[in-house]
């Protein structure tokens, strides 16, 4: 006789297999997302006791301290098994080293067609590349396999599953909706574009302005000034990013505003972290010994500069920032000129055509609260 209420797993499809490269705080935070969306997941650590620990305590003590993890989440040292029937593969690795984790996945995956996912959110150093550029360049794959994931993801709150959201950007909306359907559950909510340009900068850029708040903070300035620097770094984000190819409304999305409202309020951000840390008058040697874990906006600075000046793209918060890292500048001197260095009075709006800054504010808030309360679709249509 069949049972009236059979079991719940007996009758759920198992989800794809997928692999998290990178067992930090966010990857292990992301792989647990997955995991509870109903991915098979197996988690790739270059430490053999931390992977141990992952697979059989279900923990990560170093990273996430407290966290329970899905007992549906493996973790292995070995490439090869990581990669195993891998459906999609998540990259979380300091943006530094991506290039030569990269060399050993690539013959790994050389006959697959499997998504790659980059979770992470810098430049590279040497080139100025963006993470998907280095995945194209390094892995010789299709481009349109290539997502990247960005957002206000702090991941000690999502591992505390507190509700979040984030996007997925691929020049394929195929490859984007796959993830984003990987990539959501009941705290974790994933929209989609096809500006993987904005999306990446967005996620880059964000942690520049979120070291700049950290030093404002570490002096001791308050509220007015962090808020002057949020508004005109938004205005700094965007206007370097559309001078590289993005779409400004990318820049008021979960990738640029909403991003950088959670990383420069948030006492749990590495950038801020490390730019109070210069606020209060340690040097730049001194504040990479004291972090435990990869700050990204300490080494984009340079790269991003760069591109900046190759598009005759102003940024003075973020060329203010290196002059603090470079002892310079005194912290203390930062924010009374930091939005300008010029005393002819400036238009408040970006350099590419979008003068009604609050406007546009409003919409881009509107549009998220309407995505929020109608499941992800936006506002019904009259």
């Amino acid at each position: 006789m069949t049972p009236r209420n059979p079991p719940r797993t007996a009758s759920l499809p198992l989800g794809p297999r997928v692999t998290v490269i990178g067992a930090g705080s966010w990857g292990t935070t992301f792989g647990k997302i997955l995991a509870d969306g109903g991915a098979q997941v197996t988690m790739w650590a270059r430490r053999q006791d931390l992977a141990h620990e992952i697979d059989e305590a279900k923990r990560n003590s170093k990273y996430l301290a407290g966290i329970n993890l899905p007992r549906t989440m493996s973790a292995t040292h070995h490439l090869s098994e990581a990669l195993e029937g891998a459906e999609q593969v998540y990259l979380s690795v300091p943006s530094q080293t991506l290039r030569e984790n990269l060399k050993a996945l690539r013959p790994l995956l050389q006959n697959s067609d499997a998504p790659v996912v980059s979770l992470m959110k810098g430049v590279e150093q040497r080139t100025g590349l963006r993470m998907s550029q280095v995945i194209e360049q390094e892995l010789r794959c299709d481009p349109d396999l290539i997502a990247v994931a960005s957002g206000p993801n702090l991941a000690l709150e999502i591992a505390k599953e507190q509700p979040t959201a984030a996007v997925i950007a691929s020049n394929s909306q195929e490859t984007a909706e796959i993830v984003a359907r990987t990539a959501r559950n009941r705290y974790f909510r994933s929209f989609v574009n096809t500006d993987v340009i904005g999306t990446e900068f967005g996620g880059v850029l964000k942690n520049l302005i979120a070291v700049a708040i950290g030093i404002v903070d570490g002096v001791g300035y308050g509220e007015n000034t962090k808020a002057s620097i949020i508004t005109r770094g938004l205005v700094e984000m965007t206007d370097f990013a559309v001078a590289n190819g993005a779409q400004p409304g990318t820049l008021q999305g979960l990738a640029g505003l909403g991003d950088l409202i959670a990383t420069c309020q948030s006492p749990l951000s590495r950038n801020n972290t490390a730019g109070r840390l210069l606020g209060q008058g340690y040097s730049f040697q001194d504040v990479v010994k004291q972090m435990q874990q990869t700050a990204e906006g300490l080494a984009s600075v340079d790269p991003i500069l760069q591109l900046a000046r190759a598009a005759g793209v102003e940024m003075p918060i973020v060329a203010q920032v290196k002059m603090v890292l470079d002892g310079a500048m005194d912290p203390r001197d930062i924010a009374p000129h930091l939005t300008t260095d010029d005393d002819t009075p400036q238009g408040e709006g970006t350099g590419n055509g979008q003068a009604d800054g609050g406007g546009a504010l409003r919409r881009a808030l509107q549009r998220a609260f309407d995505q929020l309360r109608h499941g992800g679709r936006g506002a019904p249509r009259a």
